[in-house]
């Protein structure tokens, strides 16, 4: 039975002729054949975690992008993580450019508490449609987050930020239950912090130019092409 690789395949201080390389050769591949919704496997933690459906499909998870997309790419990051912050930008006019990519963003809060606070009123506004809008404001700042500077920049992306605190009360548990999901896809992937990206079939930690990006979603779809 296929299943999704742990094998890393980081692209740091790589020139592009490299990281194609490393795309072609070195990045790993998830598990061509999988059934939508199917477990990988009983017997270990990280293949009853990485099913397809979990990992490109949780309908808790608001979507960017385009949501019919033939290609998903699934972003595991941090609000205060500063390389997050700079990929962000390039990631957006990718998805843009590219015009048939669906993005997933998956809150994976491991910069302390106040990541974890960031997290959750962001998975809040998803009550009120505001997600994508939460994200980007709070992924936009320059200055590092703190509980008040959250409201701040909600409320600034015109979120309506004491409805999500009174929807974040309500729906705690289901909000901390998709973080919960999240950082167990991330450790079972192997991935040492953020960002850190699933492209179509292609696991790549660490953050990508849009050289990079535009090389992984080519080799997504010439995967898929192949399944």
């Amino acid at each position: 039975m296929p299943e999704f690789s742990t094998q890393h395949g980081r692209l740091a201080n790589t020139t592009r002729r490299q990281a194609l390389g490393m795309f072609g050769l070195g990045a790993v591949m998830l598990g061509l054949d999988i059934a939508p919704g199917s477990a990988l496997g009983q017997s270990d933690t990280a293949d009853n975690v990485l099913t397809e459906s979990a990992v490109l499909r949780d309908p808790d998870i608001p979507v960017a992008g385009n949501a019919d997309g033939d290609i998903t790419i699934v972003e595991y990051f941090d609000f205060n993580c500063p390389y997050c912050r700079k990929v962000e930008p390039e990631l957006r006019q990718v998805v843009q450019d590219d015009g048939k990519v669906k993005l997933v963003y998956k809150d994976w809060p491991v910069l302390g508490p106040v990541s974890t606070a960031a997290a959750r009123m962001a998975l809040a506004t998803k009550y009120q449609d505001k997600y994508v809008a939460a994200h980007d404001a709070l992924m936009g700042t320059a200055s590092k987050l703190t509980e008040p500077r959250i409201r701040e920049l909600l409320a600034g992306a015109g979120i309506d930020v004491d409805r999500a605190a009174k929807d974040l009360e309500t729906n705690a548990k289901a909000i901390d239950a998709i973080l919960a999901r999240n950082n167990d896809q991330a450790t079972a992937f192997g991935f040492k912090g953020t960002p850190a990206f699933i492209i179509g079939k292609f696991r790549v930690p660490g953050a990508l130019t849009m050289a990079q990006f535009d090389q992984a979603i080519a080799d997504a779809r010439k995967a898929a092409a192949k399944k």
